[in-house]
């Protein structure tokens, strides 16, 4: 089967593999739309924190936002699974360790991640995942939403760690694919939202999902923000939104920066504030695909483009399929030529 495959720091290429076999506990799935994501980006530069740790290595084949249809099961799965529509958990822990057995086997020290650590993405025709890692898709969930469930499960535990409701106020930095289904839930839960950024063409985007107080950092209005949700990658921003914060708020960091970013721990116990962090999708899977299912998050406009396993390298560089919408979000038919939807 063809597969994409990253060979080194902006070494790529697609190359024949051998499809994968259903081991025991296993499904096989023929994989139907694959998001190209942040993560994705960096593994392509080589600027992956794992990368430089040595817990990732190269060759490695991405692809964790995904959905598709179950081809085969192996040995001790229940074989109802062949033929249903699915997506699947990126982190896949041990199962048998402390962390795992609280419900909390996204932080498995053992964990793998698909398409970055330990486990082939789902850039290929086929993926092979445990089967107690995958999540059934309704009818209502098509391919595209289905591959969007990922990081919107990640956006979903952002929102709700923001413990926003009707009344409050709440502000979202950076407006890519997860800050601005962040500000999509934070919608849903009945807040005001607020939306920052840096670019005019990404602010007027936003805008066009209906969100319209976006601002930048020089015309944000100083307003009282009960919530400030940091999906970034700007190494500046936390500092700044443990500032912008009101007393006794929250403060939601999901975004990374390439480097460390310093803040102020005295303004976070001045402020009586709460800090979380919020590293994976996992615990928020089954709810995003509810919402998605109700219609009540809808994120079909953040896909610009869909391309075939061709387009992905150029996807990682940066690069806008000819024709793509204003959308952040690039997907991936992994049986299709590259072409834009």
């Amino acid at each position: 089967m063809r597969a994409f495959v990253l060979h080194g720091p902006g070494r790529a290429a697609v190359v024949d593999v051998e499809p994968p076999e259903a081991g025991p506990g296993e499904a096989v799935v023929d994989v139907a739309r694959v998001g190209v994501c942040g993560t994705d980006v960096e593994l392509f530069s080589g600027e992956l924190q794992y990368l430089r740790d040595g817990r990732s290595r190269f060759p490695v084949r991405p692809g964790h936002e995904w959905s598709g249809r179950v081809a085969a099961v192996g040995a001790g799965v229940d074989p109802g699974w062949v033929g249903r529509r699915v997506t699947g958990d990126t982190m896949l822990g041990c199962r048998a360790c402390r962390r795992c057995r609280g419900g909390r086997q996204h932080l498995c020290e053992d964990r793998q991640e698909v398409g970055i650590l330990g486990r082939a993405g789902a850039l290929a025709a086929r993926l092979a995942v445990p089967a107690w890692s995958l999540h059934a898709l309704p009818d209502a969930v098509d391919d595209a939403l289905g591959a969007l469930v990922e990081p919107g499960g990640n956006a979903l535990r952002a929102a709700r760690a923001a413990g926003i409701g009707p009344g409050d106020r709440v502000l979202v930095a950076g407006p890519g694919t997860i800050g601005l289904l962040v500000a999509m839930f934070a919608r849903r839960a009945g807040a005001e939202v607020h939306v920052l950024g840096r670019d005019p063409a990404t602010l007027e985007f936003a805008a066009s999902l209906g969100f319209d107080r976006c601002w930048t950092a020089e015309s944000l209005p100083p307003l009282p923000y009960d919530a400030v949700v940091d999906a970034s990658n700007a190494r500046s921003l936390p500092a700044r939104a443990v500032e912008w914060v009101e007393p006794g708020g929250r403060v939601v960091f999901i975004g990374l920066a390439g480097t460390p970013s310093l803040l102020d721990t005295r303004t976070l116990a001045l402020k009586d504030a709460t800090a979380v962090g919020i590293l994976s999708a996992s615990p928020g899977l089954s709810a995003t695909i509810g919402a998605y299912a109700e219609g009540e998050v809808d994120p079909r406009p953040l896909i610009a483009a869909t391309v075939g396993l061709d387009g992905v390298a150029a996807a990682l560089s940066g690069g806008r399929p000819a024709g793509a919408g204003a959308g952040p979000k690039v997907h991936v038919a992994p049986g299709a030529a590259t072409e834009t939807d």
